[in-house]
């Protein structure tokens, strides 16, 4: 766990002009990171002294070209108003592929080519061949391996946490805790019920969904978001949107996880009780729906605790761990996010942390207020997962009070 509560102010004064200028070269990146995706790895792999046959080069080169061409193109009819799942996996699958080429040719194209050269192995051709079949090598098992990480039902990440105001009859409450499922394109329905499966052998007296629950609208998506209604908990089932229900008519995705036995905390919270003891379940809108448009969406804090007891203990579900400042503002004892997804696909985890205050895991933020960022249950896009693996988590929530005697 890191504390950042007596170094926050400062480094955010200090960041907050690098910040601006890096979300302002930001927006032209969908403009010029397919040229750079593509370009570069067919720069380093054919025209870098590696003096290939012709008809290898033209061939290298055609096949760079058609990633060009054909990853935004895929990209705008799978995810554009044709919306079609085929060209969605095309273009996604594309732009992962690319993103770790690039990646690694950078990479591999420097220090390798350097390592070789400083060790005398080889003339400028060997060395830069060496250098070509090295980057697809790892490029390859990458992807195959990053394929597998994102496919496969997430290993469970338990532990604990201790919540200074959390009452005795309260210790040792199980909270699981499922976001970014993302079905989508691929259907996961098999995987979806798999992962509910998992999340069954908790036995969580508390199970939350922290938004992002498809890419698509509930009607489009609704088989794969079936198995949800099978999770059992001992005392709620809770759910926020995230950003993405906002792409994807969210009200629907609202009205079918209550159809399905989840509460939608919609600026709203419940009361978990237990041994006498009560803990506050609040939650909030993702930060993007009010520009969403949707009638009463937004994010609204003071909304979610109205009627709470300041006194108890709050437990926030926030889609992003950016509301973290607002939650350390009112003295949320812990929130749970994702939206990050760890970075996913490495090393995007950077560009992440320029928009986040957090990647992943546990971190401390005001005088009590603790973030728990999960790295998320499935996959957003390209269907790899890359040094990011999924999670499916369980925190075991302890009070430092100790139990009242009989």
């Amino acid at each position: 766990m890191t504390d950042t509560s007596d170094t926050r102010s400062a480094d955010s004064e200090a960041q907050a002009p690098r910040r601006s200028r890096l979300l302002r070269l930001m927006r032209y990146l969908p403009l010029i990171a397919p040229v750079l995706l593509w370009a570069v790895p067919c720069g380093v792999l054919l025209y870098t002294g590696q003096h290939w046959p012709l008809p290898v080069t033209l061939a290298g080169t055609a096949l760079f070209v058609l990633g060009l061409v054909g990853m935004p193109l895929a990209m705008g009819r799978g995810h554009g108003r044709r919306q079609q799942d085929r060209a969605a996996i095309v273009g996604d699958t594309l732009l992962g592929a690319g993103w770790v080429l690039f990646t690694w040719s950078v990479l591999l194209g420097v220090l390798l080519r350097l390592a070789l050269t400083v060790a005398g192995v080889g003339d400028g051709q060997d060395r830069a061949r060496i250098v070509t079949w090295t980057i697809l090598a790892t490029t390859a098992v990458l992807l195959a391996w990053g394929y597998a990480e994102a496919r496969r039902v997430p290993r469970v990440r338990r532990l604990d946490v201790q919540l200074p105001r959390l009452g005795a009859g309260l210790d040792g409450t199980r909270v699981a805790l499922i976001t970014d499922t993302h079905y989508g394109p691929l259907d996961r329905a098999r995987w979806s019920a798999r992962v509910c499966e998992t999340v069954n052998t908790l036995e969580a007296d508390l199970v939350c969904h922290t938004g992002d629950i498809a890419d698509g609208t509930a009607e489009r998506r609704r088989a794969q978001a079936l198995p949800l209604g099978t999770v059992q908990a001992t005392q709620a089932r809770v759910y926020v949107t995230g950003n993405h229900e906002y792409y994807s008519e969210a009200q629907g995705w609202v009205d079918l996880m209550d159809e399905l036995g989840w509460e939608p905390l919609r600026n709203r919270h419940v009361l978990v009780e237990r041994g006498g003891d009560t803990l506050v379940v609040a939650g909030v809108d993702d930060v993007t729906a009010e520009s969403s448009g949707l009638p009463g969406h937004r994010a609204h804090l003071a909304g979610a605790l109205d009627g709470a007891d300041p006194d108890l203990p709050v437990l926030l579900l926030a889609h992003q761990p950016k509301f973290i400042d607002r939650a350390a503002a009112a003295g949320i004892d812990l929130q749970l996010s994702g939206h990050t997804h760890g970075g996913q696909i490495w090393p995007f985890h950077h560009l992440v942390r320029i928009d986040q205050p957090a990647l992943a895991g546990l971190s401390h933020h005001g005088t009590r207020t603790l973030l728990y960022t999960s790295r998320g249950t499935g996959f957003w896009g390209p269907p790899f997962r890359v040094f990011a693996p999924s999670e499916i988590t369980l925190l075991v929530l302890r009070s430092p009070q100790l139990p009242t005697s009989p």
